[in-house]
Order: structure tokens, then sequence, then C-alpha cells
């Protein structure tokens, strides 16, 4: 009888794409996956440590692991690793295994010699973070492409270069052999993912040549690129958006709109630089989808350098914006800053980004109606309504005729279903037969 293995993954799409790479792995061998909440053999829980929400939510879920099976192997792996292991080891008796970032690709070499009774010392070496194989098994529609791991930028806020390490760009060769073997596989969107992908750079390629010579790669499959910082990259990246297997969207990181504040977070651009990329980008493409990061409440952020990103966020129109209150990271710089600010005050200025986003949000979808999406399709409902995402990453819900799960449709978008997530509603396009 094969072992059952369930898997829980907090953060980031980069943590998403070594948990499908390392579930693949197991169900290639033979193992079941199972949900989380069911009885298991082996429990992965892969961490995110990039707030103190973050830490707590990921220890929260792994002393659940043996709630329905005491017997259990636990295996822990992921930033809160590299961040806290001694702190972990201490205070959380029920795991089996602690697995630094390093290490993670070997788990199941680390889970399979358990069970001979072998005993198994992982390797760390900077090869073993792109030591995964292409996942054919996935708990996603889209494939992750891990490009690059680690940053070099040290923004003072941020604990991310500390866990994971300085910047590591993976060979050209190995992403196009990847992505060729997930096309293979039946995936038809591929979404480009790292730690600072826009500083991708391997033997004199950078990331937008990297993107150039993915959009060669034949096969009926879209791109779409991760979150990314709006320092790194070249103007070449703004026409590739014409191609049309390249996504019009992109998640740039602004994190503030006050230039004091970006300085003292040691971000790599000025607002008028962040703003320069956002108008360049919809020259070329009017209808371009940008979501971005937001951080409330830094240390010595007043009502002025406050108002001054609502205002940039009033201008560039974000149609989605991830709002994070200031979390203080030991062993950063900003952690040694004075003027750090209450957290009643962060919340409500939490609340302010977030209600300008509600509008943003609803207006961007709203000028899709009466235009069409190519939408793939996630999944289909009971009552056979099909859901996915269009290329300029917004939802859709339509209606068809044998509609089916990881297939593109062509989809006119008739209205918008309003809520907490609003919706477009359509109807898939009829092909003509000649």
């Amino acid at each position: 009888m094969s072992r059952k293995i369930a898997f829980r993954t907090l953060g980031c799409r980069l943590n998403q794409y070594e948990t499908d790479a390392l579930a693949s792995t197991f169900k290639n061998n033979d193992y079941k996956i199972v949900d989380y909440n069911d009885k298991a053999d082996v429990y992965v829980v892969n961490t995110c440590t990039v707030t103190k929400q973050s830490d707590t939510k990921s220890r929260n879920i792994i002393r659940q692991a043996t709630k329905t099976n005491e017997d259990a192997l636990v295996v822990v792996t992921g930033c809160m690793v590299n961040n806290h292991r001694d702190k972990l080891e201490q205070s959380l008796d029920n795991v089996t295994y602690f697995v630094e970032n390093e290490e993670k690709s070997q788990i199941y070499n680390l889970i399979d010699a358990h069970y001979k009774g072998e005993v198994y010392h992982p390797k760390r070496d900077s090869a073993n973070l792109f030591n995964y194989d292409a996942a054919k098994h996935t708990f996603h529609t889209r494939s992750m492409i891990k490009i690059q791991d680690g940053c070099d930028n040290f923004c003072t806020f941020c604990i991310i270069p500390s866990v994971r390490g300085r910047a590591k760009s993976r060979p050209y060769e190995d992403i196009e052999e990847n992505i060729r073997k997930v096309v293979g596989y039946g995936y038809k969107e591929i979404v480009l993912t790292g730690v600072n992908i826009g500083r991708y750079h391997y033997n004199g390629m950078k990331f937008d040549d990297l993107i150039e010579r993915v959009l060669e790669i034949p096969g009926d499959f879209r791109v779409r690129i991760s979150s990314i910082e709006p320092d790194g990259f070249g103007k070449k990246l703004y026409q590739l958006f014409r191609h049309p297997k390249l996504a019009p969207h992109l998640h740039l990181c602004l994190q503030s709109g006050s230039d004091k504040t970006l300085l003292k977070m040691r971000r790599m651009y000025t607002v008028d630089e962040f703003r320069q990329i956002v108008n360049d980008v919809r020259a070329v493409r009017p209808d371009f989808n940008f979501t971005t990061d937001v951080i409330v409440g830094f240390p010595g952020e007043t009502e002025e350098d406050f108002n001054e990103t609502v205002n940039v966020v009033k201008e560039l129109g974000f149609s989605h914006i991830h709002t994070f209150k200031y979390s203080m990271r030991e062993g950063t710089r900003a952690a040694r800053m004075k003027e750090h600010l209450p957290d009643k005050l962060k919340s409500q200025r939490s609340e302010i980004i977030r209600d300008l986003t509600a509008d943003n949000k609803l207006n961007y979808r709203k000028s899709f109606i009466g235009k069409q999406q190519r939408v793939l399709v996630e999944k289909i409902d009971k009552e056979g309504y099909a859901h996915g995402y269009g290329e300029h990453y917004i939802p859709v819900k339509f209606a068809g005729d044998n509609l089916k799960k990881n297939e593109f449709y062509d989809v006119d978008l008739k209205d918008i279903e309003e809520g907490d997530e609003p919706v477009m509603i359509g109807l898939a396009r009829v092909e003509e037969k000649v």
C-alpha cells in the first residue's frame, strides 16, 4: 500500500513552485497526495517568515500536523526554518526534520532514507537551489518556473536576503528544458518566479533577453511574469508585451509613494522612475494591468508621506494592492530605526489603501465589459460555468458548450458580478466552421 503525504505551503509563488516540484516527485514514487487535514504518513510544511503574522500562521499549521496521525513524520522547511531554526527546534516537539531552503530539493531523499532505516544528510550547495525535477503533478493549473533565487538589494525592512541568500540565476538551458517538459505535460500557462527576477543575469543574458528567448519556445501556452521589482530590467521588456504569448500584467512592487520613505527603505528607484515604467508600458498596452505591494506605517512615515502614497495609488490606478502593515523583523536595519508607529495608526492607513484598492479594482474590471479575454479554465462549477483568468489576470466566469478544464477559450465579457472579488461574466465564443 502506498504511503500518504500532505503538503501545506505559505507565502510566495517561489514556495509554491518548490512544493509543486516536491509533490510531483513523491507522486512519481508512488506516494498518494492527500489533503493536509486528512490522515497522512508524512506532512510537509513549507513556511514563510516575511512578517510576524507569517511566523504565527506557520507555527499554528505545524502544530496541526499530527492531530489526525500522531505517528506521522513532520517535515518543516522554508524561510522560517532559516530564520528561526533554533527556536523552532526548542518549541515544536512534533517535528521530525527541519530542512533549510538550500536543502529543500532533497526532502524526498530524506524521507525515502528514513523509511529504509538509513541516515541521509542533505548537502548544502548552491546547485540544490535549482535541483528540482519538472513538475508533472501539481496543485495548480499554472506551472511555476523558478528562474532565480536570493536577493542582493538588502531593503532595510526585508529579512529575505538572510533566509534565501545572495542572488543566483538559473542557467537558461535548464529553464528552457523545464518549460518544454511542462508544456509537454499539458500546462498552458507558465509563471516565471524567483525572489528578484528582474535581476536575472546568466552568461550575459539579462531578464528581458530571457523573456525574449522563452517566447520563442514553440507550443500553445502563455507566459506570466511573477512579482518583480522596478529595477534591473530594461526598456526592451516593454516592447515584448506586444507578443501574444506574454500576459499584459505585472505585479510591480511600489512599497511607498514617498521618495523619503523609499530612501529609508533602501529601495533602488524613485517614485518618478516607477511612474515612468508604468507610463512606458501603458504606451505599448493602454489596458495593461498593474498590481503592486504597499507597506504602510514604515518607521518615521509621516501623514505627508502617507498622503503621497495615496496620491500615487490614485494616479496609477493599480487594480489590486497587497497592503502590509510594517512588521519589524529582527536582524534588519529598519528594526533599529526610531519613530516606530503605533499599530492602530498602521491599521487606519492600511484600511484607507484597501478602500482605494477596492474602487480601483472594480473600475478597472468594469472597463473590460464589451471586450474579450482569452481565459484559461481552472475549474468547472456544479452549474456548468467555467472559472479562470484572462490574459490581463482578471477573474472570469463564463458559459459555453462542452467546457473543459485547462483549456483556453475566447470569452466575450458581458457584465460584472460585484462583491469582495468582482468577477467578469462572459460567454465563450463559438468557433465558426469552415
